[in-house]
């Protein structure tokens, strides 16, 4: 048997930036000669991640219906798919953001069961700046409820390393003042600082990934009742529509007002984004807008560099809020935008709900030998 395929599970909350992280440890080893493909995860179809991943040339599967934990056995499948037609270097796999217990239910039984098949990375878990200082330091809740904050917390605990992800996006002293903090705060785990756009921080981490022994060990005790509740407190919306506008419309600006009003609009029922995401599609070009709390900006990360007559748009919305009036919300907000700015839309699917009490495939008590 030849080298095995490196299985890197990297999780974190909604919003932590796992997706862009993701992508930027694909281009590096890529571009080191290996073959990579990733996996993808949600409660439901139509992920903007899977789109973003595929556009930028990457083999990519989506394990959709539940989290990984789940779905264990689809995930399962889906590497050996992938192995089996690709024969990748390595495997990148990124778990719903609101999805816990992985240690015990995702990488101990990739341990045992598959430990043949894949190189299992020790799990890293990554770190939102602006939610590390909100609820660990401060100690708030983020906008969140208490059991929301449960889940985001419990993410960490068993976490080998926390990567405190977007650095590019915080001055000096104000990194220098929570990387000083989170060590006394997360006593259990390694903590660095990575941005996915400027690569800094990016080789300590990928040293730490390709380490083997003890990892994956921190297998924590979760209450599901609370870890349910937590979890079906937040909307869920995945939409897909289409978008027309004669003469060529301007993607860049429709994703940043359809952000702003939707933003606005949460901010009057008093809802508060875990991660809103859209994507504008155009043959093989797409731009995206991120937004991933209440006051933050909404952020361009990737523009359109063209005006083309007809597109898609695809939009996933995690929000703490009941998913009808999130699902109205949405449309609303929708309709108006595009209206405004002289844009045919079309939705094609939608669909809003709550995640499902969370019922894994196996959960291990103990560490595997």
């Amino acid at each position: 048997m030849g080298v095995k395929p490196r299985f890197i599970l990297v999780g974190g909350f909604l919003g932590a930036g796992k997706t862009t992280a993701l992508v930027r440890l694909a281009k590096h080893y890529n571009d080191k000669g290996l073959r990579v493909a990733l996996i993808t995860n949600d409660q439901a179809n139509n992920l903007v991640d899977t789109t973003m991943v595929r556009l930028r040339g990457f083999r990519v599967e989506e394990v959709a219906g539940g989290c990984f934990c789940c779905k264990f056995e689809d995930l399962a499948e889906a590497a050996d798919r992938i192995c089996e037609e690709e024969r990748p270097d390595i495997l990148l796999a990124e778990p719903v953001g609101s999805c816990t217990d992985l240690v015990a239910t995702v990488v101990q039984p990739l341990r045992d069961l598959y430990g043949t098949e894949y190189a299992v990375a020790p799990y890293t878990v990554l770190l939102d700046p602006a939610r590390a200082e909100r609820i660990l330091v401060e100690g708030g809740p983020g906008g969140f409820s208490d059991k929301v904050v449960y889940i985001f917390r419990k993410q960490l605990e068993e976490a080998d390393a926390i990567v405190l992800s977007k650095v590019d996006l915080l001055p000096s002293e104000r990194r220098q003042e929570l990387l000083g903090a989170l060590p006394a705060l997360l006593p259990h785990a390694q903590i660095m600082a990575v941005s996915a756009v400027t690569g800094e921080g990016l080789c300590e981490w990928i040293e730490l990934l390709a380490q083997d022994g003890a990892f994956g060990q921190n297998i924590t005790e979760v209450d599901y009742d609370l870890y349910a509740d937590g979890e079906a407190e937040l909307g869920w919306l995945n939409a897909t529509a289409g978008l027309r506008r004669p003469g060529g419309l301007d993607a860049n600006m429709l994703l940043l007002e359809l952000a702003s009003g939707l933003q606005e609009a949460l901010k009057v029922s008093g809802a508060e984004p875990a991660h809103l995401k859209m994507t504008v599609t155009a043959g093989e070009e797409f731009a995206s807008v991120h937004l991933v709390a209440a006051e933050d900006e909404p952020l361009l990360s990737r523009a359109l560099p063209m005006q083309p007559e007809t597109a898609e748009l695809t939009m996933n919305a995690r929000v703490h809020s009941d998913p009808e009036v999130l699902r109205r919300t949405c449309e609303q907000v929708l309709a108006a935008k595009a209206a405004l700015l002289g844009v045919e839309l079309e939705l094609h699917e939608v669909q809003s709900f709550k995640p499902g009490r969370p019922k894994p495939t196996h959960r291990y008590d103990e560490p595997v030998a």
